[in-house]
């Protein structure tokens, strides 16, 4: 690999939440085997996404990447819409 390509780091979810200006509120599921038990337990965190043109409505499916820093709790940037939510 050269010095000019970075990994970053992507991440698949849920938007939950849009209320905020340029952000939207992503969960992203994950399943992690209980190390004692066996018992696969599905685990999920939050991550606040910049959204540029406040596109994005609750229920779609994005992709997210790691970026630099935008404000305090948002440092992941939307790359893509996977899916749209259903509308009525």
């Amino acid at each position: 690999m050269s010095d000019n390509q970075k990994i970053t780091r992507t991440l698949t979810g849920k938007v939950v939440s849009n209320k905020m200006d340029k952000t939207v509120t992503v969960l992203v599921p994950r399943t992690v085997k209980h190390p004692l038990i066996g018992k696969v337990i599905k685990l999920s965190n939050k991550f606040h996404a910049h959204d540029e043109k406040n596109e994005i409505n609750e229920g779609d499916t994005v992709e997210i990447a790691e970026g630099k820093p935008i404000s305090k709790n948002k440092t992941w940037v939307v790359t893509k819409v996977v899916s749209k939510a259903r509308t009525i």
